[in-house]
């Protein structure tokens, strides 16, 4: 079994036409000697050229995707090839990570490399680019089961979750990448379910880590 891990509607996007010429977004293409069309965006640094944009709140948050990885790519679950992760980002964007890639720990770093491929959009290598919505991507990837973790799902303990998953053979588990919001109708519509863990609202780095820490003990119990 490998779990197929997914960061959906990631926010994590190049900084869209609309705002590129706003000064925030000039100031900081120029202090990096770069286009301001090529440069990821980010709300600690894009704030004041943000509030015009669509679901603004959804948006500019490449720390919290890198937070969330981090957290999956750490475990061993991940570093002897249990896991498969994707990024989804809410342009329709998929980065596919080749197995057992670390991402840079370094955000600057991060936040670079994830410029730099969906400037180039590699069609392979160790984080390869396609174009893709979430329908799309699960028919590539052609679970056997789906399932979105939500506080708009149906309450069930991580601990089950975690034995269902690890008794399929291809599972998708979707992480969202958002700060704050819901997955679109479009994301949800395609799972089989939309499971609620925790009568909180919890970070996507810490349901990522817990999801795979729990389904990990299942593994070693299996073996």
């Amino acid at each position: 079994m490998v779990l197929n891990l997914v960061i959906a509607e990631a926010a994590l996007e190049l900084v869209p036409s609309k705002i590129a010429q706003h000064a925030s977004v000039r100031n900081d293409a120029k202090r990096r000697d770069l286009d301001p069309s090529r440069i990821v965006l980010d709300r600690s640094i894009h704030h004041s050229a943000m509030g015009g944009l669509d679901e603004d709140h959804k948006r500019g948050r490449p720390d919290l995707v890198q937070l969330t990885l981090l957290s999956i790519t750490s475990t061993p679950l991940y570093q002897s090839g249990g896991v498969k992760v994707y990024i989804h980002t809410r342009n329709d964007e998929v980065l596919e990570f080749r197995e057992r890639t670390r991402p840079p720990k370094s955000y600057f770093r991060f936040r670079d490399l994830m410029q730099k491929v969906l400037v180039e959009k590699p069609g392979s290598g160790l984080i390869a680019y396609r174009e893709s919505n979430i329908p799309d991507l699960l028919k590539s990837i052609r679970p056997d089961l789906s399932v979105g973790l939500s506080v708009m799902g149906k309450p069930m303990k991580l601990e089950e979750l975690a034995l269902e998953i690890s008794g399929s053979k291809n599972p998708v588990v979707l992480i969202g990448g958002f700060p704050k919001g819901h997955f679109s109708p479009e994301a949800t519509g395609s799972l089989d379910s939309l499971v609620r863990i925790d009568a909180n609202s919890l970070d996507a780095h810490v349901v990522a880590a817990r999801l795979v820490y729990e389904v990990e003990k299942r593994a070693e119990n299996q073996r």
